[in-house]
């Protein structure tokens, strides 16, 4: 349970939220003018009354302490979750323990959190080992999986000839043709049921015409689009480990089959990338037993956050199932034994040189990896002509930022935090750079999110 008096940091309650305008809208209201009647308890409830436009006061609660990260509920009618007025109570609630104190929670909000709980806990036992099967066909599983097989390979195979014909015509043509002949391709391989090849096209369609060296950016890609092809065309005669690393990237569906790993997981960052019919949360953890570095991905429709929220800096105990394929971090969140909460834990770091050789070796189980997931001690922001790198503390080596990075407000987050000494940050470092997503100071101090 969480208890009384362990309290969350601001960073980590404004990285619930949704958007940008949400997180300012939050902050104006994570002071007590607003709010009355605010409480909360050891079961880990929090609640309040904020007055609002009407005549009525938004009831607002929020439970803390479900593992997979918390829950909300507010009678105003705004529909991101959590709302402007749940970020200003958990606010509140972090900065002032005499704005909320410990008490008996109301009807209104006692009666929401008991209703969770209770429909939680029949999920539960009904997913246990005593559930009944399921009455899918594994015979008509079995031949829809070959039909699609089927539908796949004819997609690759019609894939291979395009990139023969783009090489025969010179890469020039790609520039000339537009991207209209990319967004047909990738339709083409939608309609073979290959997500994963779809994706990959339409990279490449917004390689040409972007800067110096573009040519060379098409081959590689192109290289590596071709070696995902005929990776799949005979992936019979590859290791079990490849071949699940190659179904993987062409889109094919599959379940979290590795042994349950009990650990206590300290959540590294959480971020969200969106398109126009999906939203994606990433999510890292790191083991402090097991010292593995993993991933959950969850997933939202357009325009909305998905469910699954685990703010930065806290640590839960809990079972995650690895998927398949040749060192995938990606994992299945299980049994969570308890609520997020606060930890001074910290993930072990590496030099840059490591780093990058850490990327290196991971190539060879997955060529077509964009990044790893790596912590960097003792490193230090520092301006590098018209961009910025990481440079090590205490030996002459460094690693760029990644264009994205440097876009990005967290760059300056992490300058601040710095300030010119060495500070530890956990990112994504792949062929572009290194993408800085969460840093800790070197002496005490709480996880700031970067992005």
């Amino acid at each position: 349970m969480t208890q009384q008096g362990v309290r969350w940091t601001a960073d980590q309650v404004l990285a619930l939220a949704p958007d940008a305008a949400s997180r300012k809208a939050g902050s104006k209201l994570g002071a007590a003018g607003p709010w009355s009647e605010a409480g909360s308890s050891d079961e880990g409830t929090v609640w309040g009354l904020c007055k609002g436009s009407g005549s009525k006061p938004y009831q607002t609660v929020v439970d803390i302490a479900d593992a997979a990260g918390p829950a909300y509920k507010c009678s105003c009618p705004s529909r991101k979750f959590p709302c402007k007025h749940a970020l200003g109570l958990l606010l509140l609630w972090a900065a002032d323990d005499a704005a909320v104190p410990p008490g008996q929670a109301p009807e209104w909000a006692a009666q929401w959190t008991a209703g969770r709980r209770e429909r939680a806990e029949a999920k539960q036992a009904g997913a246990g080992p005593g559930a009944p099967a399921g009455s899918a066909d594994p015979e008509a599983a079995r031949r829809r999986a070959e039909r699609r097989a089927e539908r796949v390979s004819a997609g690759a195979v019609e894939l291979e000839q395009r990139l023969v014909d783009l090489l025969r015509g010179g890469l020039a043509t790609a520039e000339q043709s537009g991207y209209g002949l990319w967004e047909e391709t990738a339709a083409r391989m939608v309609d073979a049921q290959a997500q994963g090849l779809a994706g990959r096209v339409r990279e490449l369609g917004a390689i040409p015409s972007t800067g110096p060296g573009w040519p060379v950016r098409l081959l590689e890609e192109c290289a590596l689009l071709h070696l995902l092809g005929r990776g799949w065309l005979r992936r019979e005669r590859l290791p079990a480990g490849l071949a699940a690393t190659v179904r993987s990237r062409m889109g094919l569906p599959a379940s979290a089959d590795g042994p349950p790993l009990r650990d206590r997981w300290l959540v590294l960052a959480q971020y969200d990338t969106s398109d126009p019919r999906l939203t994606t949360r990433r999510i890292w953890l790191h083991g402090a037993d097991s010292h593995r570095t993993v991933l959950l991905l969850s997933y939202g429709a357009a325009g909305r956050a998905p469910d699954l929220a685990l703010p930065v800096g806290l640590s839960l105990e809990a079972e995650v199932s690895a998927y398949p394929g040749a060192g995938q971090p990606r994992v299945a969140l299980g049994e969570q034994f308890t609520p997020p909460a606060p930890t001074a834990t910290r993930p072990p770091g590496m030099t840059t040189a490591r780093a990058a050789a850490r990327y290196g070796d991971a190539l060879r189980d997955d060529p077509w990896l964009e990044s790893v997931p790596v912590t960097l001690d003792r490193v230090v922001p520092t301006p590098d002509g018209d961009s910025w790198q990481l440079a090590d503390a205490d030996e002459d080596a460094a690693l760029p930022l990644t264009p994205a990075a440097r876009s990005r407000p967290g760059l300056w987050r992490l300058v601040a935090l710095s300030g010119g000494a060495p500070v530890r940050v956990f990112g994504e470092c792949g062929h572009q750079g290194f993408t800085p997503l969460t840093a800790w100071p070197e002496g005490p101090g709480d996880a700031v999110a970067l992005c």
